[in-house]
């Protein structure tokens, strides 16, 4: 089904582990702060509906985007006992290539945090066409990406002390 007919954070179809155990960190950028914001709200909700304690909860802002990757390395060096790191921030397509730049940078520069440090880094970032496209999956019609970045690093969490 398009993703424009359905709220992509709907989690009925699956089991969420309880969070209580893990430590988590959120690193969301202050760039598109009206967008962003929703979805560190979406983030936190999230976390704490699932059990993880507000004291077990580490947040940070960073000017954009790209600065992502390198809290997300920060945190984990710094924090070794950090169970995830969700990473949000929104980048909105323009006129120019900085878009593709940004975003590539981004999507690899968390992933490879996660595979250096064995720990997962979750890709909370919304790349879309236009600032419509971002509110609808920011808390609007689509859901909020902070909510499924929440999730993910939960289940993702549970996966690493189970496996």
């Amino acid at each position: 089904m398009a993703s424009h007919l359905k709220n992509l954070s709907d989690f009925s179809h699956t089991t969420i582990p309880n969070g209580s155990a893990f430590k988590i960190a959120i690193v969301v950028a202050e760039w598109n702060a009206k967008i962003t914001g929703a979805l560190y709200d979406g983030a936190l909700k999230t976390l704490l509906k699932h059990g993880v304690q507000e004291n077990n909860i580490y947040s940070v802002a960073v000017p954009g985007s790209f600065e992502l990757t390198a809290a997300a390395e920060i945190f984990l060096n710094r924090q070794p006992d950090l169970d995830a790191v969700i990473c949000l921030g929104c980048v909105i397509q323009g006129d120019t290539k900085h878009f593709d730049f940004i975003c590539d940078a981004v999507a690899n520069g968390i992933t490879n945090v996660g595979i250096k440090h064995s720990k997962p880094v979750i890709f909370g970032v919304l790349t879309t066409n236009d600032e419509q496209q971002a509110l609808d999956r920011a808390g609007g019609k689509h859901g909020n990406k902070g909510d499924e970045a929440a999730i993910t690093a939960i289940k993702m969490a549970d996966f690493a002390t189970t496996i």
